[in-house]
């Protein structure tokens, strides 16, 4: 490495960090201030809202890691143009190409650290942020819907390899901190859309190997599907001893139930896809794929993670022009403040297009490509300008 790169890269992530633990500080003041109307109630302390607070803080680093390389970036660059270091530099044969190339290098380190926090830390501390807040307040996880949380699976004649006999609609009520299932309802439908079975279960375990065990269950067989189907049209008084022999009621201290759902796919469909690995959004969105359910929402969040990381490369490439202008064209703090002015735009565009995304037929790759492209050229209109003047 240089002595020039090396000074670049120093004085670069020096300032990366500083902008970086100012916005992870600002964050976390907003995280424990939305925190306090519930400190207080239920058990839930200030040491509670203290940790989760805590546990949320690796979550953000990839949402405000972009905009802290920005101003990280204009700060170093505005600084060697305020002492003409910058000048010196370029009468030393230092070319715009070349000095795109030292800070690429150093956004290389930035899109590695955005990694490991993307597909390595935030997806485990996620589950353990919400765990804590939950213990906390005496809770446990639900989804937002007050019958519980719903999700599809399908019925094959052989466990997990044989032909597809059906479709499952899986009902669980309470999801408690240690996995297990409480208040689970399945609904069995035939090919045709036909109640086959309801079974009911109070608690569910998992096994493993797409494996649950059922434990004080009640199994609604319907043995008559066509009677079921048109039973609200059907004369009851006419088939009442039809109807009654139609269903048949078994219970069971415990039973298996193989299934395409298992724990990991629950958690995910009760996360917020921003939190989840690149991963975990592939196996997911191949599971909803499956069950013919929507799918852009999670297409669009796994582009996202894999676009999101040149976002950095885009915004230190859009920082590199303020190392042209002079003291006269402004002081550190103007420039600094364009910076942050800049990097808040850019999230809330990013953001927009991720709705525009949803309502729109935008392929998804696109969608998430979209805003990164857009500042890109800005980029590079920028250092256009500001070669030729």
């Amino acid at each position: 490495m240089s002595i020039l790169q090396r000074y670049f890269f120093v004085s670069i992530l020096q300032a990366v960090a500083f902008a970086l633990a100012a916005l992870l500080g600002l964050q976390a003041f907003f995280d424990l201030t939305g925190e306090l109307p519930v400190v207080g109630k239920n058990g839930y302390g200030m040491q509670h809202a203290a940790l989760y607070t805590l546990t949320m803080l690796p979550q953000h680093v990839n949402e405000v890691l972009p905009v802290a390389a920005l101003i990280g970036t204009i700060y170093t660059m505005a600084q060697f143009a305020s002492t003409s270091e910058f000048t010196i530099m370029r009468a030393s044969s230092l070319s715009t190409g070349r000095a795109a190339v030292m800070v690429g290098k150093v956004g290389l380190v930035l899109v590695v650290i955005a990694f490991i926090f993307g597909e390595l830390i935030t997806p485990r501390l996620a589950p353990v942020a919400e765990k804590v807040r939950l213990m906390g307040r005496g809770a446990t996880v639900s989804s937002e819907f007050r019958s519980g949380m719903w999700t599809k699976d399908i019925i094959k004649s052989e466990g997990m390899t044989g032909e597809v006999q059906g479709t499952r609609f899986f009902n669980v009520r309470e999801v408690r901190s240690d996995g297990q299932l409480v208040g689970v309802k399945l609904y069995d439908f035939d090919n045709r859309f036909r109640l086959r079975t309801l079974t009911l279960a109070e608690t569910a375990t998992f096994k493993g190997s797409n494996t649950w065990l059922l434990n004080g269950v009640t199994e609604n067989i319907f043995s008559n599907p066509a009677l079921v189907a048109d039973g609200a049209q059907a004369n009851l008084a006419n088939n009442y001893a039809q109807a009654t022999s139609a269903v048949e009621i078994k219970r069971h201290a415990s039973k298996e139930l193989i299934s395409e759902i298992t724990p990991k796919i629950l958690s995910v469909s009760a996360s917020d896809p921003e939190h989840m690995s690149a991963n975990e959004l592939a196996v997911y969105t191949r599971h909803l794929q499956e069950n013919r359910q929507g799918t852009e929402r999670f297409k669009i969040a796994f582009w996202k993670k894999l676009f999101d990381p040149l976002a950095i490369f885009v915004l230190m490439a859009l920082a590199l022009p303020f190392a042209y202008l002079h003291t006269r064209s402004g002081g550190v703090s103007l420039k600094i403040f364009i910076g942050i002015m800049i990097g808040v735009s850019f999230l809330l565009v990013n953001t927009l297009f991720s709705h525009i995304g949803l309502l729109s037929a935008l392929p998804a790759f696109l969608t998430a490509l979209m805003p990164s492209l857009l500042y890109l050229l800005l980029a590079l209109g920028a250092l256009y300008w500001v070669e030729r003047h």
